[in-house]
């Protein structure tokens, strides 16, 4: 099954904001290498070669550093004087604290969903996860998780509520490699798609407690999944590659 690459330009777009989404040469680049990354055909700390990049984009090296620019504020990638770009690894610790905030903040989204959205809203929803469930029968990850991105991306929008939105944008593209990872993990989509459709059923009978519960369990189950030996973490007692602090 091939899913439209639609799905993950708008994800990507949303959370990169008009620098990267405007079609320019830049915008081509951040969103080609963040997919490599992000889909794990770049893994943690192998080197992100600017001549290979403006030969493959038929760019100069301005665009190039540009774009490279864009990932390490993204924390997808690490940038040392007079080294080559090398894809950043992620800390383990870290990712325990960004995996608490989100099971807060998707509760808080699903309650006021539960609470507030129209048959126009869940419709929305239910379109995406119409696609979930095809990915899952296709046994196509990738597909999968761009769809779930999609799905959460717009139940963020839907609820209306700006600083919480801004708040989940804020954690960054290195979220995506995390979310990624955790359901390239053995039954990890089917496990996620039937915890989908219960989130669906109580939004749909605007059960709240519910629908924040679920919604928690999601993330929580997701994070039982990582293991801190994983090859997207960092090694312990190595620091370097950390992506940076979100924006105050």
């Amino acid at each position: 099954m091939v899913i439209d690459d639609g799905y993950a330009d708008a994800v990507l777009d949303r959370l990169l904001g008009p620098e990267s989404n405007d079609g320019s040469l830049v915008g081509r680049i951040v969103h080609t290498v963040a997919r490599d990354i992000i889909e794990g055909r770049l893994l943690p700390e192998a080197q992100v070669n600017s001549v290979d990049l403006a030969a493959r984009f038929e760019a100069s090296r301005s665009p190039v550093r540009e774009a490279l620019m864009i990932l390490a504020n993204e924390g997808l990638v690490y940038i040392v004087p007079r080294r080559r770009p090398r894809v950043a690894s992620l800390d383990f610790e870290r990712a325990r604290e960004i995996y608490r905030l989100r099971a807060t903040l998707n509760a808080l989204v699903a309650t006021d969903i539960a609470h507030h959205a129209t048959d126009a809203d869940l419709d929305v929803l239910r379109s995406d996860l119409a696609v979930m469930v095809q990915a899952v029968e296709a046994n196509n990850p990738t597909a999968y998780f761009w769809v779930n991105a999609s799905f959460h991306e717009r139940a963020a929008r839907i609820n209306g509520d700006v600083t919480l939105k801004r708040t989940i944008d804020s954690l960054g593209l290195s979220v995506l490699r995390l979310r990624r990872h955790s359901l390239a993990m053995p039954n990890r989509m089917e496990r996620s798609l039937q915890d989908h459709l219960r989130l669906m059923r109580a939004f749909e009978e605007s059960d709240a407690d519910l629908a924040a519960a679920v919604a928690r369990s999601i993330i929580t189950q997701a994070f039982r999944a990582l293991s801190p030996d994983a090859p997207i973490f960092t090694p312990r007692g190595e620091h370097h590659g950390d992506p940076p602090e979100p924006p105050p």
